[in-house]
């Protein structure tokens, strides 16, 4: 019995698999079997996931038609990192907007931080940090995702005559790339005359340029027309179209004083804290109407509040958008292309694609050169003749005999 127990013993320890402690990969082999946790336990990868997610919520909710990879492939540079760039970008980066580039030369002052999110008191010692490289860096440690930059450069503004060539060419050029590089240009700067070059730079590449403009207690939203092709009468314009005269610098006795001649409404810095922050969002709520609409940038301002052209999931895509928190009262407007805009007219434009830089210095050193290119000198003197022969009756006695 003993020896039978033993063989049948010996029999089933035969029969028994071979067992070495590893698992076959997909290949074939024995080898570890490794687990990757990083989507679980990396706080980057789980913010990622969270950002995604609250922007899928809306789509999988509330419109699936929502193109929301378009959304986060756009690339933007703002140029301004004050108040509206810090607000701008925020928003942006709400869409899940991942490249974000600054462009602005000036330092954080100890009025910033309390309008300007992006900053803090600390960035105000000895001096400030530069604005741009701050923001930039602000925007990773809000959201590490982001592929944030800025530069510190000037932006060459009309009528204000160059002191160092060498200097504003280098300037010139970076700028120029960047346009080329990004999709969506922003205008968020202080003065009229910064946004003219901005503006000429975007019609001619052909790119989205959006642009925010505040008063005391207004602002104005809107995007800039393109190209039109099939239908030139139909191409909106842009900041310029409704001016009679090209921006200048009024002292050019006092060079870089402009901003003390103008009025209220074209200084971003005297407002109630309340209206950049509602600008902004109105901008970048435009822009992503934009980038939905089956057209694009060259989408129609509708004509009314009931026409909706296209299939896209976020309505209207208006051409302006004006506030006023006197009344607290939105109100669309849509305004066409200026054959005479000393922006963003043919011949501005194609001065600009021929000469570059050339043309460039010429309107910053000449007064009197942009208007004379763009028609709008010839539109001054054809008001003034007419003017002069309007007879005016100073003998008369009364309104009515006038």
């Amino acid at each position: 019995m003993q020896a039978a127990a033993t063989a049948e013993s010996q029999s089933s320890t035969k029969d028994m698999p071979k067992v070495t402690g590893w698992e076959r990969n997909p290949a074939g082999k024995l080898t570890g079997r490794f687990v990757d946790l990083t989507e679980y336990l990396d706080p980057k990868r789980l913010a990622d996931q969270s950002v995604d997610l609250n922007l899928k919520l809306m789509k999988w909710r509330i419109s699936p038609n929502l193109n929301l990879d378009k959304i986060k492939r756009t690339k933007c540079l703002l140029l301004g990192a004050g108040t509206l760039g810090s607000y701008v970008a925020r928003n942006l980066m709400g869409w899940g907007v991942s490249k974000i580039t600054f462009v602005d030369n000036g330092s954080v002052s100890f009025s910033n931080p309390v309008r300007q999110p992006l900053y803090n008191f600390v960035d105000c010692i000895d001096g400030g940090v530069k604005k741009a490289l701050r923001a930039s860096q602000a925007l990773l440690e809000i959201y590490p995702g982001v592929n944030s930059t800025g530069h510190v450069l000037s932006v060459p503004m009309v009528g204000h005559p160059v002191i160092d060539a060498e200097k504003s060419r280098a300037e010139f050029d970076v700028l120029q790339r960047l346009v080329e590089e990004h999709d969506a240009i922003f205008l968020l700067m202080d003065t009229r005359e910064a946004r003219w070059l901005p503006t000429v730079m975007g019609k001619a590449a052909g790119k989205i340029v959006m642009n925010a403009a505040l008063g005391f207690d207004s602002y104005v939203v809107m995007r800039h027309g393109i190209k039109a092709i099939t239908e030139p009468s139909a191409e909106l314009g842009c900041y310029f179209c409704n001016d009679v005269v090209a921006p200048m610098n009024i002292t050019m006795l006092r060079v870089g004083k402009s901003v003390k001649d103008q009025t209220l409404d074209q200084q971003c810095t005297v407002t109630r804290p309340g209206v950049a922050a509602i600008a902004s969002a109105l901008l970048v709520e435009l822009l992503v109407s934009l980038l939905q609409h089956p057209l694009g940038a060259a989408a129609p301002a509708p004509t009314s509040r009931s026409d909706d052209r296209g299939d896209h999931p976020l309505g209207l895509v208006p051409h302006q958008v004006r506030g006023f928190l006197a009344t607290f009262e939105n109100i669309s407007v849509t305004g066409r292309s200026y054959k005479h805009c000393s922006a963003c007219s043919d011949n501005i434009t194609r001065a600009y694609k021929e000469d570059g830089w050339s043309f460039v210095l010429r309107a910053l050193n000449e007064p009197g050169y942009v208007e004379e290119l763009s028609g709008l000198k010839e539109v001054h003197a054809t008001a003034e003749a007419s003017l002069a022969d309007v007879e005016w009756d100073e003998d008369s006695e009364s309104a009515e005999e006038i």
